[in-house]
């Protein structure tokens, strides 16, 4: 089978350090490769995924107009060189506009909340050839209100990269892993750490400037140095996995609705609990009591720290190479495409 993927212009494939789609599409193109599948691949020109077609996207702006049409162009002149069995699109539904009254199969993936009136006339112009698919069923359940098929395939973590550690020491630390800013928690993982007692590592990029910064400022830069926290910047893949697997449990108390955020699945798969709040995607990853907790409150947080000895750091890995893994989630593209394909014929 030929199959065209399209990825967001801003990042290459994959990234070269923070970028989830990215990530998730490299692992695609090479998983459908390893299973004799002819990739095709758009995406931002410094891409280095080894698709057997490669095209770049002449505009690295989503939301500008003029990006827009060039992009659009290209993916149109794309699919007349490479002539796929299915496109598969992680980038902007209207680089699909001149497509979809083709008969090709198509998919439609989203990785955030899905926009009612694009997604609504997407499907009016597809006629029944453009399939949706959403990374938790948080975004799906958005998604169903404005018409089409929806399927929930979850992202994925390469495993290999992930080391499996089935102890830490007692006074391991707590780990916050993530984008320092407010929906994220970094705050409300400080004020837990300090009731506990723990210890708390800060991992991730942060802002300089406007709202974001000034939190930076204000209510993380005063507490780091103090207290047991700490903050180390962002990290690569292989400081990540040695990050996570020293750690009691990755804590990220979001304050936003998570659409899937893959860096809690990479933390099981290296053993390593979560300590989150109910929202978003949290409850498809997160089973309470075993992965981990979902908390609502601080005091609930400091009920959860006290009770992780009682999890069992291989049921986290086990979570991941169950559900999570690179291989359970290409199959289930893979088997999409298969049954995409064959209603078309």
């Amino acid at each position: 089978m030929k199959i065209l993927l399209t990825a967001d212009p801003e990042l290459p494939v994959p990234p070269k350090l923070y970028g989830g789609i990215e990530r998730i599409v490299d692992l695609l193109v090479t998983g459908l490769q390893a299973r004799g599948h002819t990739v095709g691949l758009v995406a931002n020109a410094d891409s280095t995924s080894p698709a057997n077609k490669s095209f770049a996207w002449p505009g690295k702006r989503s939301q500008n107009k003029l990006d827009a049409l060039q992009n659009t162009l290209t993916l149109w002149s794309a699919v007349q060189q490479f002539q796929p069995d299915i496109i598969h699109s992680f980038s902007r539904i209207l680089y699909l506009l001149p497509l979809l009254s083709s008969d090709i199969p198509k998919v439609m993936s989203y990785q955030r909340n899905p926009s009612h009136r694009t997604t609504s006339w997407g499907v009016k112009l597809a006629k029944g050839s453009l399939t949706f698919t959403g990374c938790s069923n948080y975004i799906c359940n958005i998604g169903r209100k404005a018409g089409g098929v929806w399927h929930t395939i979850h992202n994925c973590v390469e495993l290999e990269k992930y080391t499996f550690q089935p102890k830490v020491a007692p006074d391991a630390p707590l780990v916050f892993l993530s984008r320092v800013e407010r929906i994220k928690g970094a705050h409300t993982a400080i004020a837990i750490a300090k009731k506990t007692g723990r210890s708390l590592i800060i991992a991730g990029n942060h802002a300089t400037t406007g709202k974001t910064g000034k939190y930076w400022q204000e209510e993380i830069v005063p507490h780091l140095g103090k207290d047991g926290i700490e903050y180390i910047g962002a990290v690569n893949d292989t400081q990540k996995n040695e990050l996570l697997g020293q750690a009691a449990a990755m804590i990220v108390p979001i304050e936003w609705e998570e659409p899937f955020g893959i860096v809690f699945a990479e933390a099981l798969a290296c053993g390593t609990p979560v300590i989150s709040c109910s929202r978003g995607a949290l409850p498809e990853i997160i089973r309470q009591g075993i992965d981990g907790y979902l908390i609502n409150s601080i005091d609930e947080a400091v009920v959860a720290i006290n009770s992780l000895p009682k999890l069992n750091r291989q049921d986290c890995r086990q979570r991941v190479e169950e559900f999570f893994s690179t291989n359970v989630i290409v199959s289930q593209y893979e088997q999409m495409y298969h049954s995409l394909a064959t209603s078309i014929s």
